[in-house]
C-alpha cells in the first residue's frame, strides 16, 4: 500500500481519489524539525506553500521508504532540489492547474491600479466620496503588457491582455519557436521590456543573486507604470519599490507575494498606491480542485512504473 503523507492541505476530491486508489493517506502539518523523522515513513510527501522541504528533512528521510515530494502549485522553490537529487527523492509539481487563477489575480491588479479600486473602496468605507480625487484613470486597451517569465502562467495572461486589446510583450530565457504568432506577442530584451511596458508583471522563480525587481531594474522602468508581482516576494526589492511609488517613478503595484510573509512591511500594504492580496494566487475553487487532480495524476503515474 502506498503511504501518503499531506502537510498542506489539499482539495478533498483529491484525498478521496487517492484513498479509492489504495492510498493511505494522512493530513498532517509537522514542524520543521519534526518532519524529517515523519517523511521517512510515507512513500509520497505533498506540501504546498507553507511546507519547507529543506536538505536537514531530506537527509533525515534518506534510504527511508519515501521516493516522491509533489509541489502542488508551480514552483518547486520550497524544496531543496539538490538535496532531493542526493537522497534519491524525486521531486514534481503540479504546474497546469493554476495558471488561469493567477493570470486573473493579475488582471484583477492591473484594473485595480489603472482605476484606484482598491484605495477608493477603502475610502468610501470610512464614509468618504472622493470622486475628483479618482478621476484620472487609464484604461488597460492600447497600453503595453510586459511579460517577465513566459512559461503557462505567463502565455495565459497573454491571452488574456490580448482580449483586451493590450500590446504583449515577453522576455524569457526560453524562447518558443513559432509562439509569437501563436499568441500575438513579441520577444523582446530585458532592457526593452522595462523601457517599453506600462505594465510589468513578473513570472519567475526567485534567482539567486538578489531581486529581479531593484533599484537599478526600477530605474529603467518607463516613468508611470505599474509593477504587478504575483510570483515570488524576493523578485522585488520592497524599499526600492516604496520609493519608486513615492517619488512617482511608478504610478502603482499590484502585489500578491512578499519578502515575508504574512507581511509585516505595513508601509507597502497599506500604501494608497498598492492593490495587495495576501498570496491568494491560486486560491480558487477551480484551481484548487485542478491541482488536487494533478496531484493525484502525479502519484499515480509515478508508482505505475
Amino acid at each position: 500500500m502506498i503511504r501518503v503523507l499531506i502537510t498542506d492541505g489539499l482539495d478533498s476530491h483529491a484525498v478521496a481519489q487517492l484513498k479509492e486508489q489504495g492510498c493511505s493517506v494522512t493530513e498532517r502539518h509537522y514542524a520543521p524539525e519534526e518532519l524529517g523523522a515523519a517523511m521517512r515513513e510515507y512513500d509520497a510527501l505533498v506540501v504546498r506553500s507553507a511546507t519547507k522541504v529543506r536538505s536537514a528533512q531530506l537527509e533525515a528521510a534518506k534510504g527511508s521508504r519515501l521516493k516522491l515530494v509533489v509541489r502542488g502549485g508551480v514552483g518547486v522553490d520550497n524544496i531543496d532540489l539538490e538535496a532531493a537529487k542526493a537522497a534519491g527523492i524525486a521531486v514534481r509539481n503540479t504546474p497546469k492547474s493554476p495558471s488561469r487563477s493567477v493570470a486573473e489575480l493579475v488582471l484583477a491588479h492591473m484594473l485595480s491600479c489603472s482605476r484606484f479600486i482598491s484605495v477608493a473602496g477603502h475610502t468610501m468605507r470610512e464614509g468618504k466620496w472622493e470622486k475628483k480625487a479618482y478621476s484620472k484613470g487609464m484604461e488597460l486597451a492600447g497600453k503595453t503588457l510586459g511579460i517577465w517569465g513566459f512559461g503557462r502562467i505567463g502565455q495565459q495572461l497573454c491571452r488574456v491582455a490580448k482580449a483586451l486589446d493590450m500590446k504583449v510583450l515577453a522576455y524569457d530565457i526560453y524562447q518558443v519557436s513559432g509562439l509569437e504568432s501563436q499568441l500575438g506577442f513579441s520577444y523582446v530584451t530585458q532592457e526593452e521590456l522595462l523601457k517599453q511596458s506600462d505594465f510589468l508583471s513578473l513570472h519567475t522563480p526567485a534567482v539567486d543573486g538578489g531581486p529581479l525587481m531593484s533599484r537599478e531594474t526600477i530605474a529603467k522602468m518607463k516613468d508611470g507604470a505599474v509593477l504587478i508581482n504575483t510570483s515570488r516576494g524576493a523578485n522585488v526589492d520592497e524599499e526600492a519599490l516604496l520609493e519608486a511609488l513615492n517619488s512617482g517613478k511608478l504610478r502603482a503595484a499590484g502585489l500578491d507575494v512578499y519578502q515575508q510573509e504574512p507581511t509585516v512591511n505595513q508601509a507597502l500594504y497599506g500604501h494608497p498606491q498598492v492593490s495587495c492580496t495576501p498570496h491568494i494566487g491560486s486560491q480558487t475553487e477551480e484551481a484548487q480542485n485542478n491541482i488536487g487532480l494533478e496531484v493525484v495524476e502525479v502519484i499515480t503515474e509515478f508508482f505505475q512504473k
